[in-house]
């Protein structure tokens, strides 16, 4: 796949950055460099290879699960401006 100069104008279009002209030249070759590279990585043998999330080999941390309902009310509503029943009292926003 190679890339042209109509091809970085469209691109530069649809992301709306501004691309002179001279410049448009440089981005066809530097474009088309990574666009190989990419193709170099294609050529590489993946049959048999597990996905990973790290190159890293760990485990994370489990803690249980445990659902709570916090039972802090009164300190999550002391910095509130407004509250009534339990609840924040915010402006209407919407009529």
């Amino acid at each position: 796949m190679s890339v042209t100069k109509d091809d970085v104008r469209k691109v530069a279009r649809l992301s709306r950055i501004a691309v002179s002209e001279q410049h448009v030249e440089e981005l066809v070759g530097e474009l088309n460099g990574i666009l190989s590279w990419i193709d170099q990585l294609n050529e590489v043998d993946i049959d048999g290879v597990e996905p990973m999330t790290s190159v890293v080999e760990t485990t994370l941390p489990m803690r249980e699960d445990i659902v709570t309902d916090g039972d802090i009310q009164d300190q999550v509503l002391a910095n509130a401006p407004r509250t009534e029943d339990g609840f924040f009292v915010v402006p209407k926003a919407v009529e």
